[in-house]
């Protein structure tokens, strides 16, 4: 059976990230890119993927927690895999693993076929408008972009430093796809804990220092994860043979650090009641306002 391109790692329900988007497109681009479309559709509502049919695929990137399918016929297919979706590439006429009830997408080009499962989000749009759709346009710099410089981090330091955001808690505003794009749940608690930033801390608390330290790292972590394989956050020496060890925080409310020892707390908070992970040995509050 073709392997499954790439799904959603799930701990606490928690949503593919800038790494996993990487490696469905590197995944998909080989058999996708410079093959003409013979066959599409997609569940309704939805786009009317036929229109697709007879169009060369010219490209397949990821972008943040996004997935861009370009075509030489000027459409773009932008999916977003929320917490449960995720793509999936067979050999024609093989066994699907999963219904056909749960395909949102069919893309058919000779030898291959694509499928992305459970996705909520999946559009069809003309390419030039890319520089202003509303999802898009609004995104902060990808923090995996071959492009990201110094100028980038200094973007981001700076969307966040915008008075809309400045109130969040710095948990909150990692989260923040207009900030930086690529982060989630996971790496979010993970970055936090490297860097001893305390997650409830106020945006407006936080020098500009420390910002750009969480946003290196932020990208630093998302590199080192971005060809495949268990993610790992954590120093190599944590992991162990039985490859446990491979985080530092998340996942692991009640457990003690691998750094001091003291217990791992977590909470749900935000306007999400997303979830997370921190310890108060090595992320002191003290002094810090919380929420």
């Amino acid at each position: 059976m073709a392997p499954i391109v790439a799904t959603a790692r799930r701990v606490d329900s928690a949503m593919p990230e800038g790494d996993t988007l990487y490696r469905i497109a590197a995944g998909l681009r080989p058999y996708l890119v410079g093959r003409s479309v013979t066959a599409a559709s997609a569940r309704q509502p939805g786009p009317r993927a036929e229109v697709l049919v007879g169009a060369t695929i010219t490209s397949v990137d990821s972008l943040g927690k996004h997935l861009l399918i370009r075509f030489d016929s000027g459409l773009e297919l932008r999916t977003h895999l929320g917490m449960h979706g995720s793509w999936h590439r067979y050999s024609p006429g093989e066994s699907w693993r999963r219904p056909p009830s749960r395909a949102r997408l069919v893309l058919e080009v000779p030898g291959a076929v694509a499928v992305c499962f459970d996705a909520p989000t999946v559009e069809l749009f003309d390419a030039r408008a890319e520089s202003t759709h509303r999802s898009l346009a609004a995104l902060g710099p990808d923090l995996l972009a071959p492009g990201f410089a110094s100028d980038s981090s200094a973007e981001a330091v700076r969307r966040l430093r915008d008075p809309a955001r400045v109130s969040l808690t710095i948990a909150e505003a990692l989260l923040d796809q207009g900030v930086m794009a690529g982060v989630g749940n996971v790496y979010k608690s993970e970055v936090l804990f490297v860097e001893r930033v305390h997650p409830f801390r106020l945006v407006a608390d936080v020098d500009d220092e420390t910002l750009r330290r969480l946003i290196l790292t932020s990208r630093r972590l998302l590199l080192a994860n971005r060809e495949g394989g268990a993610r790992v956050t954590t120093d190599p020496e944590v992991v162990n043979r039985r490859g446990t060890g491979r985080l530092w925080v998340y996942g692991r409310a009640g457990r003690p650090c691998r750094r001091c020892g003291k217990s791992i707390l977590d909470r749900r908070h935000g306007r999400l009641s997303r979830r997370t992970f921190w310890c108060p040995g090595c992320q002191p509050e003290v002094g810090e306002a919380q929420r």
